[in-house]
């Protein structure tokens, strides 16, 4: 058999299956893979998010309480959200957090990413730790152990204070101190978590940025304002976002230190929902407030994805 007879033969093929059915394609057997494997995440998603914010949709429409028949109402839940002046109060208080919050927590957490990231800070991975620390504790044990401290008769907050001449009295029953002090507690909370974030911002400028701004005489500030600021701007605008999403869900410290009060001054739009649901048992408001919350959520996460993606096109051009 001569070369150019073999060079002509058809290449071998294994036989196919029996009955002669083809096997299956790899594109197939791929997404019936990830089919397989997402099965379970999505059966759990939909049978305890899914299902859920369908009911609450709905419940949303009626005048539900838990007990009885429900009557369907139309709009009337979602009117009474913009109208009824204790939930416009609650929305007040939810803004006034979340203007005193974000930008307190911001500030602390950049401070302090700054010195840690100081490559003349001697230990700097304890000081790291450390102020990460609380950030692992529950909130709600948090503000257990700050109402202690801020207890009136056995605080030791105001005993130290009293050893140089101060006397708070008691601020969680103070209207004009209660909302002070219960961000106080939550930037003491959440700080750790924004200051490794803007270290890790802080980590991936490049150092031949400093160099060249050395070089040029600039000094800390000039640095800091010419080159650290500027190259944040990205990590600093997704710490806006996160921290007024968490603002609008405040509910553990204020529920244990103050409960809404005092005279409903730190009453926010998740503890109007609590209110509502569980103790009103007025469930179709309660979802209601609860689904103009997810919209507020939702924007918030529009205008980050917005900046992000209009970010990254000026970058990539």
């Amino acid at each position: 058999m001569t070369t150019s007879s073999l060079q002509r033969r058809r290449p071998w093929r294994p036989p196919g299956q029996l009955g002669g059915r083809r096997p299956l394609n790899d594109g197939f057997r791929r997404r019936a893979v990830v089919v397989g494997f997402l099965a379970p995440a999505l059966i759990i998603l939909t049978a305890f998010v899914g299902w859920p914010m369908c009911s609450a949709l709905r419940l949303s429409f009626t005048d539900a309480s838990g007990f009885g028949q429900e009557t369907w109402v139309g709009l009337e839940n979602y009117a009474r959200v913009f109208t009824d002046p204790s939930i416009l109060q609650s929305i007040g208080n939810t803004a006034l957090y979340a203007v005193l919050f974000t930008p307190v927590a911001l500030i602390v957490a950049l401070v302090l990413a700054l010195a840690v990231n100081s490559p003349q800070l001697p230990f700097r991975g304890f000081f790291r730790t450390t102020l990460f620390l609380p950030f692992i504790v529950s909130l709600a044990v948090a503000a257990f152990a700050w109402s202690y401290l801020l207890d009136p008769q056995i605080g030791l907050l105001n005993y130290w204070l009293q050893a140089v001449g101060i006397r708070i009295g008691n601020v969680l029953e103070d209207p004009a101190l209660a909302m002070p002090t219960v961000v106080l507690v939550a930037v003491w909370k959440s700080f750790g978590f924004y200051m490794v974030i803007f270290l890790a911002g802080l980590q991936d400028i490049p150092k031949s940025l400093y160099e060249a701004a050395s070089l040029d005489g600039a000094n800390g500030w000039r640095r800091f304002t010419n080159v650290t600021f500027p190259m944040l701007s990205n990590t600093m605008a997704f710490v806006v976002v996160i921290a007024l999403i968490a603002a609008l869900q405040a509910f553990d410290q204020i529920y244990v230190l103050t409960g809404g009060g005092p005279y409903r001054s730190t009453q926010t739009i998740v503890m109007e929902i609590y209110q509502s649901g569980f103790k009103d048992l007025e469930l179709g408001f309660a979802s209601a407030l609860s689904y103009v919350l997810l919209v507020a959520t939702l924007l918030l996460s529009l205008v980050q994805f917005l900046f992000f993606g209009r970010r990254g096109e000026d970058t990539s051009s």
